[in-house]
């Protein structure tokens, strides 16, 4: 069975950088799900590339059908945004490996969906203070800057992140966002190791 890589870590840890550049290493041949939200879509944005963009009566619609994996709603000055991701086909155990990008919790559902043994962990660490001044520069970036929401969401990774609930879904192993580029080389080396041993499993 093959395996699902979470690349996980508080905002602005540079999850969708390790994400992205991950995606080069076409040696690695990891494919892409794609999840769905209901917030608004960012100027950097395409639909259908960093998530679908869908409202709450789509969701609604596939709950009724039972084909999310996982959801988590955000309580925003801006209203409830939801995060998900649904069991439309994109995934196929047997065949490939996946990289996704998650939160705890979503981790925690997603490994309970398909097995704690085809599920794994990759927890992206950076200081905070580095990773406050990163996300003030991003919002600047957007044409109508939400600074509220950046001090929101920095606060909340306090507690969706916090030790107790590191250790309670058993990851023992971070990746420090300091040099981007050593980062990946790790990363990329442990993904390595882990698809040989599936390979070795299958083989013998």
């Amino acid at each position: 069975m093959s395996k699902i890589f979470i690349i996980m870590g508080k905002s602005a840890s540079g999850k969708d950088t390790i994400y992205k550049r991950l995606l080069e290493h076409k040696e690695l041949n990891l494919k892409t799900v794609i999840m769905y939200t209901t917030r608004p879509i960012r100027v950097s944005e395409t639909d259908g590339v960093e998530y679908y963009f869908v409202d709450e009566d789509k969701l609604n619609e596939l709950k009724n059908e039972n084909k999310v994996i996982e959801h988590r709603s955000y309580d925003t000055i801006h209203g409830i945004w939801h995060y998900f991701t649904v069991n439309d086909g994109q995934i196929d155990l047997n065949k490939y490996n996946y990289i996704m990008q998650g939160t705890l919790y979503s981790y925690g559902q997603i490994r309970r969906y398909f097995g704690e043994e085809n599920v794994v962990p990759i927890y992206i660490e950076v200081e905070d203070g580095r990773r406050l001044m990163r996300a003030i520069r991003r919002e600047q970036k957007q044409k109508e800057p939400k600074y509220a929401e950046l001090c929101r969401r920095f606060l909340a990774d306090e507690e969706d992140f916090s030790e107790d609930k590191i250790a309670e879904y058993g990851i023992t192993k971070r990746y420090s966002n300091i040099d981007i580029n050593s980062c990946i080389k790790e990363i990329v080396d442990d993904i390595k190791a882990y698809i040989a041993d599936e390979d070795t499993a299958v083989s013998t």
